[in-house]
């Protein structure tokens, strides 16, 4: 089973739409929307084309992964980050350690592209493999009231976190 990761482009939207929806139907944890959330995140300035990256197995496309500028301000400095949101994989394909690959890729690339940081909510035994720690480590708050151990950020370069603190500043979209 080869799998194939690559840029999303125009031609994927209605199969990544697809499968983020099935990706999420049965979580009990979402709000079932995050289809949508993919659409208007890609409309906003806070997209960034080369970290939409979806995952082909034989011609079909059975993952997708996005990544998003946020900042993290304080009361003196801002500091550019990344939100990873949604990552989806279709069902009959979870634990297949496709997600893992494309978080995996997905940190290359925005590493490539000089980001130093992202920022996710999620689930508190799946995340920390990738190296994800606890915000509240560096002092990093969330916008709203979420439980302190599904808000994770990683550092993707050596000191990406160094001096960083404040409230994360997510992108209008997400509320929209």
């Amino acid at each position: 089973m080869e799998i194939i990761l690559r840029q999303e482009n125009k031609n994927d939207f209605e199969s990544v739409f697809h499968l983020i929806e099935k990706a999420f139907e049965k979580e009990e944890y979402s709000d079932h929307k995050e289809q949508f959330l993919v659409e208007r995140l890609r409309n906003s300035e806070a997209f960034i084309p080369e970290l939409s990256i979806v995952a082909e197995i034989d011609n079909e496309i059975v993952g997708h992964i996005l990544f998003t500028k946020l900042q993290i301000k304080n009361e003196s400095q801002i500091f550019p980050s990344l939100a990873l949101a949604p990552v989806s994989v279709l069902p009959e394909f979870q634990g297949k350690e496709i997600g893992s690959k494309l978080i995996l890729h997905g940190h290359e690339i925005a590493k490539r592209l000089g980001y130093k940081s992202v920022i996710l909510l999620g689930h508190q035994d799946y995340y920390p493999r990738f190296g994800y720690e606890l915000c509240e480590k560096y002092n990093i708050k969330m916008p709203f009231n979420v439980p302190a151990e599904n808000c994770m950020v990683i550092a993707l370069a050596e000191d990406g976190l160094k001096g960083v603190s404040g409230e994360v500043v997510y992108p209008k979209a997400f509320f929209e």
